[in-house]
């Protein structure tokens, strides 16, 4: 049984390289890297050319919250799906890496046939932005200026409020799906996914609701499942170790030594978020363990 890799990246070359040497043939790669990224073509192809990579593109520009993300995860599947071989579907960012051995993956998904992603109704309660409906409601130009600069943040955040000051929101279509919500990453079988890709060609209404919505991806695959004949499968959790604590400069947390042993104990299969310096003890602890 195949299954499939679906990647989103915009740095670290190395850690890219690394995860792919991590799978071997019985798994396919197939990664879109941000258009903005600073990789090389020369590091471009080096990528093509290990045999369990099937694809490298760079399709969309992606600001962090932008539309374009949701839209490269999309195209990734899409061309996923085109193996019929592959059977189970993870998407993961050019942050993660494994922590359970290649075997683990394999058997896992022989014993256990259902949807690994979490999710929460929406609006959540006890949640900030209006329980996340601000994101939804409001225009958030997240394509557009790159939130990652101070001074387009602010832009975006303005426009925000002068939308609340007016009183202006968004207009949704009675024929919309009950919102959800959850986390980016997920693991899928074919049917599932498949399911959603059909869905979403044959509703654009839905997908291009979400345009202007920030982190989209954060709504989308959940919308879709949840309110579809796999709910009942459904795991609601992602297997993935994610510490939404700031720690390191970042939040979610940039992993680090200290998380080790919480990593050996986790029943996920991926972790994240693996950057350096920081992560470099850890990253070569988690190595010589997966060998």
């Amino acid at each position: 049984m195949k299954q499939a890799i679906l990647i989103t990246a915009y740095k670290n070359y190395h850690h890219l390289e690394e995860i792919i040497r991590f799978f071997d043939e019985d798994f396919e790669l197939y990664i879109h890297i941000d258009k903005k990224s600073n990789i090389s073509d020369a590091e471009l192809l080096n990528l093509r050319n290990y045999d369990v990579v099937k694809l490298v593109e760079q399709k969309y520009k992606v600001n962090w919250g932008g539309f374009n993300h949701l839209k490269s995860i999309l195209f990734l599947s899409e061309q996923a799906l085109k193996n019929k071989g592959n059977k189970y579907f993870h998407l993961i960012s050019g942050h993660d890496f494994p922590i359970k051995k290649i075997e683990y993956f394999k058997e896992f998904f022989k014993k256990n046939d259902r949807e690994y992603i979490d999710y929460f109704s929406i609006p959540r309660i006890g949640a900030a932005n209006n329980g996340y409906l601000d994101r939804f409601e409001y225009y958030n130009f997240y394509d557009l200026l790159d939130a990652k600069k101070p001074n387009e943040n602010y832009r975006i955040k303005r426009i925000i409020r002068i939308q609340k000051k007016l009183g202006f929101k968004r207009k949704t279509s009675s024929k919309m799906p009950k919102l959800y919500g959850g986390s980016t990453w997920w693991s899928l079988s074919r049917d599932c996914l498949d399911y959603v890709i059909t869905f979403s060609n044959k509703n654009k209404f839905v997908l291009n609701r979400f345009k202007h919505t920030l982190c989209s991806e954060e709504f989308y695959f959940q919308t879709v499942i949840v309110n579809s004949p796999f709910v009942d499968k459904v795991a609601n959790e992602s297997l993935r170790h994610i510490d939404w604590v700031a720690r390191n400069g970042n939040n979610p947390a940039v992993l680090d030594e200290t998380d080790y042993d919480k990593l050996l104990q986790s029943n996920a299969l991926f972790a994240r978020k693996f950057d350096y310096p920081f992560s470099t003890g850890l990253f070569n602890k988690i190595k010589s363990f997966l060998k």
